[in-house]
């Protein structure tokens, strides 16, 4: 797995501002819409202390092999899996088995990659589920529809840049800049009495997936936390005190000119919030569990969020999401060893996030989620796979109703649909081992954002083809992974 290190110099350049808070401007129907979702959301919740929530988004960048990750270990199916997959199959006795409380509809069992060790114990228990063959769509596709081009399928698809904009934005069919993370934090953004700290934090810099209308993420250091502005409290030198002073004098006038007076009351919310935060990450809690942090960000950033929830009721905030962006996983070779390395860590880091997660009391409150742009090939490339489509994500929390499987585990056979469509036996695959999917994007980043706390009504504002896969107004979760 390639590192995915962040020097000091490094972040500040690619957080640029983002560690500023909250914007005020205000633009859109949107706004209109948020200002009444918020009111009636959190004339609720600022009445009730013990009402918090937060969202734990892992990116998997670069396109994880999901069908290593969930793998079949029944005979039949097993035997079709390494046919198709050749010399990236896994060893049938290898893999970690599961027991789900929901059988499969063809009588499959299946097992974790290798590495899942305390994966495949947090799913034993309960506390993490899958969701199977997971995508981008704009509706319901058919393969003849796919083939024809007689129903949209999402824009760029097997692109890297245009999927993981999808799957930060929840729009398949266009290029736009506004995240669904950000959206929330839009609806919802007064449900935090602290204003001055962003109720997105992100510990990879600017992101699209919190970026809304009027909220941009605050950014931490993986290690080193809440930095600030360089030298703003550092005295040891003249031109470091001259520096503060120069800001200070720029920040507190107030200004008639409205982009003027936007600018400094940004910058004074980041040199505000930067103490806040400086001061809870500067005193956390001793975790039993410590977390491995050297050379790795991602136990580096589920950490430094560990000490931040741990801080929620200093900062005075009932809502958070959290974003961490973990690349590597573009696997076009060396991928049995590269995603061996690469999954032991992030089994390590959930493992030991839930454990702090667990010591702080609030396992319930927080669910971990998972994204990737795309699955890869089900065939080899000689040494790899390449881009492909639909693939399966994990879902892990005290929330979650775990031990399970959720979605359709499709067939991994692969069909000659152009030779002849009539001998078709796998009407998902469209080419290398590439899936259509079955259950879509929006479906699963729905049933999150209900349980977060956005209102049924204001699904569609933000992800605009739920109607296409789910009825927001049903009254039943759109998958059922989460206790709504």
């Amino acid at each position: 797995m390639v590192k995915n290190n962040i020097s000091r110099r490094n972040f500040l350049g690619q957080a640029s501002c983002a560690a500023i808070g909250s914007t005020t401007i205000f633009s859109t129907l949107f706004n209109l819409k948020a200002v009444n979702a918020a009111a009636s959301f959190n004339s609720s919740i600022n009445n009730n202390t013990e009402d918090y929530k937060a969202l734990v988004c892992i990116l998997n960048s670069g396109g994880i092999d999901s069908f290593n990750m969930l793998v079949p270990r029944s005979t039949a199916a097993y035997n079709q899996y390494a046919t198709t997959r050749s010399n990236m199959a896994l060893a049938q006795g290898a893999l970690r088995p599961i027991n789900p409380l929901n059988a499969d509809s063809q009588g499959r069992t299946f097992g974790f990659h290798p590495s899942m060790v305390h994966m495949q114990n947090l799913f034993e228990a309960g506390k993490l589920a899958f969701i199977n063959n997971v995508g981008t769509l704009v509706q319901p596709i058919t393969k003849a529809q796919f083939y024809n081009g007689t129903a949209p399928s999402p824009l760029g698809l097997y692109s890297h840049s245009d999927q993981q904009l999808q799957w930060q934005t929840g729009i398949p069919q266009e290029r736009t800049s506004i995240g669904w993370g950000g959206k929330i934090a839009d609806l919802l953004i007064s449900a935090n009495p602290n204003q001055t700290i962003s109720m997105n934090i992100s510990l990879s810099g600017s992101n699209i997936f919190q970026t809304g209308e009027n909220t941009v993420e605050y950014a931490l250091h993986p290690q080193d936390g809440s930095l600030g502005i360089i030298d703003y409290n550092n005295q040891d030198w003249v031109l470091h005190t001259m520096k503060r002073a120069a800001i200070d004098g720029m920040i507190h006038p107030a200004y008639k000119n409205v982009f003027k007076n936007t600018y400094r009351k940004t910058i004074k919310t980041a040199i505000d919030g930067n103490e806040m935060l400086s001061a809870v990450l500067d005193n956390p809690p001793i975790f039993n569990v410590p977390f491995t942090t050297q050379d790795n960000d991602l136990g580096g950033s589920l950490q430094m969020i560990a000490r931040t929830i741990a801080g929620r009721s200093e900062l005075n905030v009932k809502r958070q999401i959290f974003f961490v962006d973990i690349g590597g996983w573009d696997m076009h070779d060396e991928l049995l060893n590269a995603q061996a390395a690469g999954l032991s860590i992030v089994d390590t880091a959930l493992y030991q996030f839930n454990a702090a997660m667990e010591q702080l009391g609030v396992s319930d409150k927080v669910t971990v989620f998972s994204l990737s742009e795309f699955s890869r090939t089900l065939t080899s490339n000689g040494n790899g796979t390449d881009h492909a489509w639909g693939g399966n994500v994990f879902v892990m929390g005290g929330a979650v109703n775990g031990r399970r499987l959720y979605g359709q585990y499709p067939s991994l056979a692969l069909t000659n649909y152009n030779s002849n469509p009539s001998l078709d036996t796998n009407p998902l695959e469209v080419g290398g081992g590439s899936l259509i999917p079955t259950t879509s994007a929006d479906q699963y980043f729905a049933e999150i954002a209900l349980w977060y706390g956005v209102p049924a009504s204001d699904l569609v504002m933000l992800f605009p083809n739920i109607g296409n896969f789910y009825n927001p107004m049903s009254g039943v979760p759109p998958i059922g992974f989460l206790d709504i």
